[in-house]
């Protein structure tokens, strides 16, 4: 079961979502059109197998999922962006044509747009992985001000995900009217925000009594000749 909720997740996010045809050999401008409408259809997809994670309804199975889907998601960003860079794709430019750097434009706004998803909806335990990696941290930054150029989240039902992740990571100073929505006890997803944070707090304790004993097993040992003595 592990292994299948894994490959659900990690499927969400790393696979592409296919060549975008060159219809009619429609013009540059016009590709851009083409790949919103592909993006929602990636978009539900992203939804479908987070809500699937939601209703897992355990947080260590979660902890592991996210953990491991985290480190995936940014190793995508990190190579994409790297094709990207090297060959000077400007955000705000016309849509790529080159099935590789589409492939590496289209992985940069759909993990960017799914991290933002699961931060809202986990952030604590996103914090609990992200907040220590300096380089993950610096890849959404970057992949947060590509997002913001590109025109893609200008409207509709993702135009506040990429404000709403930055704020909720501190990327961008929060302001007086922020709020999550998904911690609310009306959320989408959770049947019990009370519940869910109950739940995370045993599951913290937990890890912080295996540190310990992590802790107490390295510690110096009393030779059995010497208890002996």
């Amino acid at each position: 079961m592990d292994f299948l909720w894994i490959c659900l997740i990690l499927l969400a996010v790393v696979l592409p979502e296919g060549s975008l045809a060159d219809l009619e050999k429609q013009r540059m401008g016009s590709g851009l059109e083409i790949y919103k409408k592909l993006f929602e259809v990636k978009r539900k997809d992203q939804m479908n197998a987070l809500k699937n994670l939601i209703e897992l309804n355990d947080i260590n199975q979660q902890y592991k999922i996210i953990d491991i889907m985290l480190k995936g998601l940014f190793k995508v960003l990190e190579d994409s962006r790297a094709v990207l860079i090297a060959a000077d794709v400007p955000p705000d430019g016309p849509f790529p044509q080159d099935e590789k750097l589409k492939d590496a434009y289209s992985h940069v706004v759909e993990n960017t747009a799914f991290f933002g998803d699961v931060v809202l909806r986990f952030p604590k335990i996103v914090h609990h992985y992200f907040d220590r990696n300096s380089n993950w941290n610096n890849l959404i930054r970057w992949g947060i001000g590509f997002c913001n150029l590109t025109g893609v989240f200008e409207q509709g039902p993702h135009s506040q995900l990429l404000g709403l992740m930055a704020q909720e990571l501190g990327i961008s100073e929060k302001s007086p009217n922020y709020r999550n929505p998904f911690k609310a006890d009306h959320s989408e997803f959770f049947p019990s925000a009370d519940t869910f944070q109950k739940a995370l707090r045993e599951e913290e304790k937990r890890r912080r009594k295996e540190e310990k004993r992590k802790e107490i097993r390295k510690g110096p040992r009393i030779s059995r000749s010497q208890s002996e003595l």
